[in-house]
C-alpha cells in the first residue's frame, strides 16, 4: 500500500520496499513499533497525538500530509436498521464529546 502525500493540490506517492502493513485492529502494536524506534508510521493522526505530546514520536513531513475530513456514510433509502442505526448515534456522540469536551452523558442524542 503506496503512501501518499499532499501539499497545495501535489501529490506525491511513495511506495517503500519493505513495510509492515497492519489493520485497524493491530494500529496500537504498530504505534509501540514506532514509539520503540523500529520505523516509521503512516495513520491516523489523532491517534499519534498523545505519542507527539509526550516526545516518544516527532511529525515527520506534517507540510506533506494529506487531510482527511473523517469517514461519511450514505443510505440509498430512508429506512436505517436498529444496529445501524445505534452505531451512528454513537458516532454522533462521540464526535460530540471529543469536540466539546462534554460528557457522554449531555451528547447522548434524544428522540420522541
Amino acid at each position: 500500500m503506496p503512501w501518499e502525500f499532499e501539499r497545495n493540490g501535489e501529490l506525491q506517492i511513495v511506495d517503500p520496499p519493505d513495510r509492515l502493513v497492519v489493520g485497524v485492529d493491530a494500529a496500537a502494536a504498530a504505534i509501540e513499533f514506532a514509539r520503540a524506534g523500529r520505523g516509521l508510521i503512516y495513520t491516523f493522526e489523532n491517534w499519534l497525538e498523545p505519542s507527539f505530546a509526550s516526545g516518544e514520536l516527532a511529525p515527520v513531513l506534517p507540510e506533506w500530509w494529506t487531510s482527511f475530513e473523517g469517514p461519511s456514510l450514505y443510505f440509498s433509502s430512508r429506512f436505517m436498521p436498529a444496529p445501524l442505526r445505534a452505531f451512528v448515534d454513537f458516532i454522533k456522540m462521540e464526535a460530540v464529546v471529543s469536540a466539546t469536551g462534554a460528557s457522554a452523558w449531555s451528547a447522548t442524542p434524544a428522540y420522541r
